[in-house]
């Protein structure tokens, strides 16, 4: 198991590399000047070009690769071009709103997908298979802000059971924070659990008909021991995929959910700093997420190899 996670761990070096360099292409090719939106349209070009001067801009494209990638390798992604502190910083700030949202949206999709796609493979046919397939098909096809704002309308303006919008840290307590998440976190998991329902669904439909499943109901195992100890656990790689790369969406894609309902994470940040063309913070969240993108699918292959040993030996 360790050789296999070195190795693993290993292979990422070179996909970190070319993230890295992409990245920064995207973000310094676009076109733009960001001297010229700090300074304002009244700024002189002599003024421009000190500030291009003072930030570094007029060197080499290759020069200002190396010194951001010196500084990344030394946990050090740059100052902001506006707010005038450390990347690093304003991505703590904002990544803890963030996190909270996406694991609860992600907890809350797989205690009702997984569930819910067990159920509707064992009751193939039947009304209930239909009602739940039925409802993971509107979570695909309803857009997160607009089944935010439904949301946002029937059960905080209409019922008053939650806040409209806002976020409460962890600090003023578990109650009172998730209180303020609930409702973004289910408009932002619905896309998630539909995905996760599907797959689970299709998983163990194609276990249900292997022999040895066969084989145990013929040794008169009981229909609870054959699906939740043989089926589950053979049905569980390609629902793990899906549970892996939904998270990694659910950080990428909290924008608009956030900011429907006013919450001051990583979405905020990325729109407000793509208005101020702040490309330093820019990098910093399109770096952030990729990186994440390869962590959580390292997660995937070392549970992988753990409900699979046959894994590790391929």
């Amino acid at each position: 198991m360790t050789s296999y996670l070195i190795k693993r761990v290993l292979a990422l070096v070179p996909v970190l590399g070319v993230v890295a360099v992409v990245v920064f292409l995207l973000i310094h090719l676009t076109p733009g000047d960001p001297a010229a939106v700090i300074l304002g349209p009244e700024a002189s070009e002599a003024d421009v070009q000190a500030l291009r001067a003072q930030l570094g801009l007029n060197d080499p494209l290759y020069v200002q690769f190396l010194r951001w990638l010196g500084g990344v390798l030394q946990g050090d992604l740059g100052d902001s071009l506006f707010i005038r502190q450390p990347v690093t910083e304003v991505l703590a700030d904002a990544m803890g709103p963030t996190l909270s949202l996406a694991i609860l949206a992600e907890l809350l999709a797989v205690v009702v997908a997984v569930p819910a796609g067990i159920v509707a493979a064992r009751r193939r046919g039947t009304a209930v298979d239909r009602a739940f397939m039925g409802g993971a098909l509107l979570g695909i096809s309803v857009p997160s802000f607009l089944s935010g704002l439904f949301l946002a309308l029937v059960f905080a303006v209409g019922l008053g059971w939650f806040p409209v919008a806002g976020f409460r840290p962890l600090e003023d307590g578990l109650g009172r924070h998730l209180t303020y998440l609930v409702l973004p976190a289910i408009a932002l998991g619905g896309l998630q659990a539909a995905l996760i329902a599907r797959t689970t669904r299709s998983s163990m439909l194609d276990v249900l008909t292997q022999n040895y499943m066969k084989t145990a109901k013929a040794k008169g195992l009981s229909e609870q021991v054959r699906i939740y100890k043989h089926a589950l656990r053979n049905a569980a790689l390609p629902v793990l995929t899906v549970i892996g790369q939904t998270f990694g969406t659910l950080i990428a894609g909290a924008a608009v959910v956030e900011t429907v309902f006013n919450i001051p994470g990583i979405g905020q940040l990325v729109v407000n700093s793509v208005e101020r063309r702040d490309f330093v913070v820019i990098q910093g969240v399109v770096l952030l997420i990729a990186v994440s993108y390869v962590l959580i699918n390292l997660v995937v292959d070392v549970l992988y190899s753990i409900l699979d040993p046959r894994i590790r030996v391929d």
